[in-house]
């Protein structure tokens, strides 16, 4: 029996035809051909002045106004005008000839930039804590403050007890004094007038010309120390770090039967504090 195919016939392919071109829009006579985007203007003055920054950045001892005009390339004059410029903004500040960033500057820094820098300084003085064999302190004095910014301690070097505000009481441990034997005699006189001497202990330092004369003797960059003049049971020793003019210190304490300990962890935390200063530098407002 024969069969019949149902499916349906193929229809065979047409070759491609060309696609019609468009042809292009026709401009009406008379009409303008619109201007190409200028490019963008730099203003050299701003371009300048953050070449500036960027060069007292990178020294944080400070620079004088001449060694940043040859660093920068700039002519003494603009370098001057900048200068004085960003001083009045608040981007830098001067001290005694020395140019550093100042604090609108340090506000620009990202929240994430100053935790690395917090981290940093926390990490160093856990380094230290466990090397050394007791707690460690990192304070500054700031706004007229005596500040304590990180502590590091563990339960073999726990930390002395704040029984009495660090504040109030720079005159009787050993990083209030350290913080004011870096101030001028008038700034010492200043905080003194705030915070009056007082005998917190048995050992405390008598009254103000006492304090005054003891912070005299005290040598560039030395450490200092106090046997029980805060707390009873307690002694302590703080290292220096001056930069500019920012008064900072890292200090430790230790139980006062190991009073024999002091002044050899005193001097390895110099010596520490010598080989990391650059990260310190950099870290010192955190």
């Amino acid at each position: 029996m024969a069969t019949v195919d149902t499916a349906p016939a193929k229809t065979p392919a047409l070759p491609a035809q060309p696609r019609p071109r468009t042809p292009p829009a026709r401009r009406p006579s008379g009409m303008a051909v619109p201007p190409q985007p200028a490019p963008a203007t730099l203003i050299g003055s701003v371009q300048r002045a953050m070449r500036l920054l960027e060069t007292v950045a990178a020294h944080p001892y400070g620079a004088p106004a001449k060694q940043l005009a040859r660093a920068t390339g700039l002519a003494l004059p603009t370098t001057y005008h900048l200068l004085r410029t960003l001083v009045h903004e608040g981007y830098l500040r001067r001290d005694k000839g020395l140019f550093f960033l100042g604090d609108a500057a340090e506000r620009l820094s990202s929240s994430g930039a100053r935790e690395k820098r917090r981290g940093r300084v926390v990490d160093t003085l856990a380094h230290w804590r466990d090397s050394i064999g007791a707690p460690m302190y990192y304070a500054m004095y700031r706004d007229g403050e005596v500040e304590v910014l990180c502590v590091a301690d563990s339960r073999e070097a726990p930390a002395a007890e704040e029984w009495a505000d660090f504040r109030e009481t720079g005159h009787a441990h050993a990083i209030g004094q350290c913080l004011l034997s870096q101030l001028d005699e008038d700034a010492r006189r200043e905080y003194l007038a705030r915070y009056p001497v007082q005998a917190l202990t048995p050992y405390t330092v008598r009254d103000s010309d006492a304090l005054l004369r003891r912070l005299a003797r005290v040598r560039r960059m030395a450490p200092v120390t106090e046997r029980q003049e805060y707390a009873l049971g307690t002694v302590c020793a703080a290292v220096p770090i001056t930069v500019g003019a920012t008064a900072a210190t890292v200090a430790l304490s230790l139980p006062a039967h190991q009073a024999d300990r002091l002044l050899p962890a005193a001097r390895r935390l110099h010596t520490e504090i010598g080989r990391n200063l650059g990260s310190l530098t950099l870290s010192i407002s955190i």
